[in-house]
């Protein structure tokens, strides 16, 4: 059947690119996709296959293929949601709706999900088990698409996941891995100090709101370098800073947002509490009012070892052209709410390398001029099917 699939797959790769295509011409929002999940519905009707809409908070669809043959119950996750960004690649097909861009490459993980999904349904009578495609809604925009589809109970008969990403990191045919924890969790930060306004020439008369905000700045930074652990990743960013002011006035109010990454809960709950205690010591010092928000978003995403080296193993030996290199991949800071679903059921989510055809500094995600080489589509649907064939032992 593996020799069977990935002929089958070869001969739609240009069905793959016109697909990724027609979806990166017409972007949707997180929460607002419905005619991205009407085409992927469209995709499957007729098809003998059972469909699930609507499922969790928004557009979720779960397409389930029942094997020929009784065995385990597996997941394969892209989603589909766009991003709130001008696009300027002046590609041909580039995005007919203006302010949304498909800048992550949720295009190309929905375009080749769905002729694999298609190819698998087609040769399902030889497949011993189950397998539940997720094709999920809002994962760009907390509380995200996930966490609402594992909360559903749509999936809880299944027992691993594998889900990929487009990363312009290497170039087409390189596959990227890393077991453990791979990715980092993501909070929120938001923080409103009020004090009291007045006028410039008088700062004894008044409590400098932007005096406090600065030095909450600054001093939150030292969570990082004095209250962590040194081999602990943790990052915080403040990227907003709001005074809404003039130049010879004391503000009373400034309001400042923040983003946070983590590798742990651990490192997390540090953050958290140190938070806190820093607004509280700014609210004696300056005689200012803190309030703080402090909300995780997505956990920390952790490969499964085993089913990490399930798709290592699998890649590995498929020895097909198409996967030039198999690689190890760092710990990275970015987020991604699959990290629900592996929470909850052992899998793997690896990388698949799509820097442009001669470009030395390619444009990472969420960039306005963020493309991809399209052959790594094929690459992408080839090492997802390795990995299904691997699972199910098929050869």
């Amino acid at each position: 059947m593996k020799q069977q699939l990935m002929e089958m797959l070869e001969n739609r790769k240009d069905e793959i690119i016109q697909i990724r295509r027609h979806l990166h011409e017409n972007p949707e929002l997180s929460f607002k996709e419905e005619k991205t999940a009407q085409y992927i519905l469209d995709f499957y009707k007729d098809k003998d296959v059972e469909i699930q809409s609507n499922v969790g908070n928004g557009f979720g669809i779960i397409v389930t293929i029942k094997g020929g043959k009784p065995g385990k119950t597996i997941a394969l996750r892209a989603d589909f949601d766009a991003l709130p960004i001008l696009e300027e690649t002046g590609l041909p097909f580039k995005s007919k709706n203006e302010g949304v861009m498909h800048a992550c490459g949720h295009d190309g993980h929905t375009a080749y999900l769905l002729i694999l999904a298609d190819c698998l349904i087609q040769l399902k009578d030889e497949i011993p088990g189950n397998i539940k495609i997720i094709h999920q809604h809002a994962e760009e925009v907390p509380p995200g698409g996930a966490k609402s589809i594992v909360d559903s109970g749509v999936l809880d008969d299944v027992e691993n996941i594998f889900g990929i990403h487009l990363l312009p990191m290497n170039p087409a045919g390189v596959v990227g891995y890393h077991k453990g924890y791979s990715m980092a969790g993501r909070s929120y930060l938001k923080v409103g100090i009020q004090g009291v306004g007045g006028h410039g020439s008088s700062p004894d008369k008044a409590n400098d709101a932007i005096v406090a905000g600065a030095y909450f700045v600054t001093a939150v930074q030292t969570i990082i370098s004095r209250r962590l652990n040194p081999f602990d990743m943790g990052v915080i960013t403040i990227g907003s800073f709001d005074g809404k002011g003039t130049f010879n006035v004391i503000m009373d109010r400034v309001e400042l947002e923040g983003d946070i990454r983590y590798m742990s809960e651990e490192t997390k709950e540090i953050i958290g509490k140190e938070l806190h205690r820093i607004a509280g010591g700014i609210e004696a010092e300056f005689g200012v009012q803190c309030d703080l928000t402090f909300a995780p978003d997505y956990p920390p995403l952790y490969n499964n070892p085993e089913m990490t080296d399930l798709v290592r193993t699998s890649l590995e030996g498929a020895n097909d052209p198409d996967i030039k290199e198999v690689i190890e991949y760092p710990m990275m800071s970015p987020s991604d709410d699959i990290a629900y679903y592996l929470e909850k059921i052992p899998g793997c989510y690896f990388y698949i390398g799509c820097t442009p055809k001669g470009v030395e500094k390619p444009y990472f995600n969420h960039n306005p001029k963020f493309d991809i080489d399209e052959d790594a589509l094929i690459v992408a649907a080839k090492s997802v099917g390795y990995v299904v064939c691997g699972y199910f032992g098929l050869e």
